[in-house]
């Protein structure tokens, strides 16, 4: 592998101008492509094989007209005053939704009755003439200027319902801008040069930049959910810096050394660069992994993501060395903070004396280590996972508002309607029946309306819309469904968005032990392979496994119990999102990798180089501690940019992203580390012969290319 990334590299930094004009091409190519090409984002909440997706496939057989999208402009007089005062402003509003395009149908709030007992709050029914997914940002913006009437008359008017929840824009805090430049400050400080701080910046940016384009170019090809480019910007900018951090540090090293800059830029490509090679490979593979779930907006998410790390690998690979062979000495020099630090042995650096102090006392530090991770993540058994709804989004969305109006107006259940659809062409209940199982589902303590059934053209089909008394996030929203469900027969399903997200919940539950196995599998036989050894790979998976259970726990203490609550300016307590835990592990155990691998491939050169176990580990702290504390503070920082976002399912993911990371770069690789390495001996790198024999040799190690003399002349005919 690492003949692979010097070959790659050399080449790169030989044609320095060939490879940034190449890289200059594809953001002139896919950037405006994106723009003119690009597909909308779009949360495929389809569960397969569930009753919620058999029943709306019939409905969009048999009676499209009940499968439509459907939305709600939510109507609010002032405090006092009833609807019926604005209603010229709320009949114009109406005839300039019914002119929105792909509006099948509005009703009209005073003629259908949709107005609270109190007259104050009222909601105008829109019907689509397309699937939810389906309808387009453009509707929506149109369906918020038709409402804009009723405003300018004094009335709060909100747009909520299925089709404006899930075709939301995630919404940004302009927090990201301060991660970054707090991640340059990190760099300016671990490098001490603005130019070296410079160059991981800029890999990172082209790498998101690219990979956002190519994300938007997908969506054109396939449903691609709209946390895709959140989270893929998140992870891409974290490991985009990493990945040109690690291997300028080690470009910077070789120079210290007294290697000249080729050589030393050659050797750092096939060192660091192997490794950067390696760790990227793992994140794409367990992102890639999610499409094991069957689920089709978190399989849009694994590829996504992996579409951005691939982009930051290949810049780290080709473009750094283009830059840093341009570049020559100047990212050597021109230091802002002090005078050029003496490069010191392994033996005088605190990484090697406190390695050494845990190896001298591993049980201690191992058994505190393990107690503190494992208290952390003891919130985590608790977790209670649900879909999030519109009622869990920032009250700065126009949808949450309407969903508290709703909720005031018509009670909690009303924003969790429920779509029981009969089959009257399969056996079970028939026309006559529907009256009576109407009356046997309201008669159940969960639902507090029935309404009178639908039926299609040809008479085969039956809709009987229902609402539950609770919430669409209340598990007992989902115990109500359940008793629902028991009680049909054969040919009646119950759908709905409602439906839909339980269903969800449900298969992701099912299919997260098979995942998580899947990925302890394949990182298992990555590491085995490339380190050569058996304890290697299992070790890893444990501090993996304890680092993303802290993380769990600490984001089940702070949204689910509110713990801090205010300190992350959140505004209740919430459910953990359901595809959280799934994309957590497959994101942090990634990630996780990247530090693991990148201090063992030094941990097994320092190894080969003198056979000694504890003292190999103490040299790879005391070559990469400060470089992965510094790499682990930028993607923190990165990562908790996000948490002031005001979209609690994004807060969730900076803060748990950034937790799992720190406690990854510091009780895991400090102590854990060192510990259990020390308790392991030589058996850390034992590996049968038999299998020794059959494993193909994949390296990350790369013996150095010593310098080049100058070439010396022969003398000519005319020298003295």
């Amino acid at each position: 592998m690492n003949r692979f990334t010097r070959r790659i590299g050399d080449a790169s930094a030989r044609w320095p101008w060939v490879t940034i004009a190449a890289w200059a091409v594809a953001l002139l190519l896919v950037l405006p492509l994106a723009g003119t090409a690009g597909g909308s984002f779009v949360d495929d909440l389809v569960a397969p094989g569930s009753q919620s997706e058999e029943a709306m496939e019939l409905l969009e057989e048999r009676f499209p007209e009940a499968s439509g999208g459907s939305a709600m402009a939510v109507f609010a007089a002032p405090e006092g005053q009833r609807l019926e005062r604005h209603r010229p402003a709320l009949d114009t509003a109406v005839a300039r939704i019914a002119e929105v395009e792909h509006v099948a149908t509005v009703t009209d709030p005073f003629t259908a009755g949709t107005i609270s007992p109190d007259g104050r709050i009222g909601f105008a029914q829109i019907t689509f003439d397309v699937p939810p997914m389906d309808v387009d940002p453009e509707q929506i913006n149109a369906l918020t200027g038709a409402i804009e009437p009723v405003r300018e008359d004094g009335v709060v008017a909100e747009l909520g319902g299925d089709a404006i929840f899930i075709n939301a824009e995630t919404p940004t805090s302009g927090a990201e801008a301060a991660g970054l430049l707090t991640a340059l400050i990190i760099l300016v400080v671990a490098f001490g040069t603005i130019v070296a701080a410079l160059v991981p910046m800029a890999l990172a940016l082209v790498a998101v930049a690219v990979g956002l384009g190519s994300i938007t170019l997908l969506a054109n090809a396939m449903d691609v959910s709209t946390a895709a480019p959140t989270i893929g910007a998140m992870i891409g900018l974290g490991v985009g810096i990493d990945y040109a951090l690690f291997i300028v540090a080690r470009y910077r090293e070789n120079h210290a050394a007294g290697q000249d800059n080729p050589t030393g830029l050659s050797n750092a490509i096939a060192s660091a660069g192997a490794a950067v090679l390696f760790a990227g490979g793992t994140v794409i593979v367990a992102m890639a992994g999610l499409a094991l779930t069957g689920l089709g907006f978190l399989t849009s998410i694994g590829l996504s993501t992996s579409l951005v790390v691939l982009f930051a690998v290949a810049t780290a690979l080709t473009l750094l060395p283009a830059l840093l062979s341009l570049l020559g000495d100047r990212i050597h020099k021109r230091r802002l903070l002090g005078r050029k630090r003496p490069v010191k042995k392994s033996e005088d650096t605190a990484w090697w004396r406190f390695a050494h102090r845990v190896s001298g006392r591993p049980w201690p530090y191992l058994i505190v280590a393990s107690v503190a991770l494992l208290a952390l993540a003891a919130p985590a058994l608790r977790m209670e996972t649900g879909f999030p709804d519109a009622g869990n989004d920032a009250t700065t969305t126009t949808h949450r508002r309407a969903y508290d109006l709703l909720a005031e107006g018509f009670g909690p259940g009303f924003n969790a309607p429920l779509l029981v659809v009969a089959d009257l062409r399969s056996p079970g209940v028939d026309a006559r029946d529907i009256p009576a199982l109407s009356e046997r589902i309201a008669a159940d303590p969960g639902i507090a309306a029935v309404d009178g059934p639908r039926t299609s053209a040809a008479k085969d089909t039956v809709v009987l819309p229902t609402l539950p008394t609770t919430g669409p996030a209340d598990a007992a929203t989902s115990h109500t469904l359940e008793r629902i469900r028991d009680l049909v027969p054969d040919n009646v399903a119950v759908s709905g968005m409602t439906a839909m997200t339980d269903d969800l919940t449900r298969q992701l539950a099912d299919t997260l032990p098979v995942f998580v196995a899947a990925i302890l599998v394949a990182s298992f036989l990555l590491l085995m392979l490339v380190f050569r050894s058996i304890a290697i790979p299992v070790k890893a998976a444990v501090m993996n496994l304890l680092s993303i259970g802290g993380a769990y726990g600490v984001v089940v203490a702070v949204f689910q119990w509110g713990w801090l609550g205010d300190l992350f300016n959140l505004e209740g307590t919430f459910p953990i999102a359901s595809p959280l835990p799934t994309i957590f592990f497959a994101v942090l155990f990634g990630l996780s990798m990247d530090y693991e691998v990148f201090l063992l491939s030094r941990v097994r050169e320092e190894y080969d180089a003198t056979g000694n176990n504890t003292e190999a580990v103490a040299r790879g702290m005391a070559a990469t501690g400060r470089v992965i504390t510094s790499a682990a503070l930028i993607m923190t920082v990165v990562f908790l940019s996000f948490v002031a976002n005001p979209s609690p399912l994004v807060k969730m993911m900076g803060l748990g992203l950034a937790t799992a990371i720190v406690l990854d770069a510091t009780i895991a690789r400090m102590v854990l580390v060192p510990a259990a390495m020390a308790l392991m001996g030589r058996a850390t790198w034992w590996l049968p012969r038999w299998l020794e024999r059959r494993l193909p040799r994949i390296s990350l190690e790369s013996a150095d290319v010593p310098p080049q003399p100058e070439p010396v002349l022969a003398p000519t005919s005319g020298s003295s």
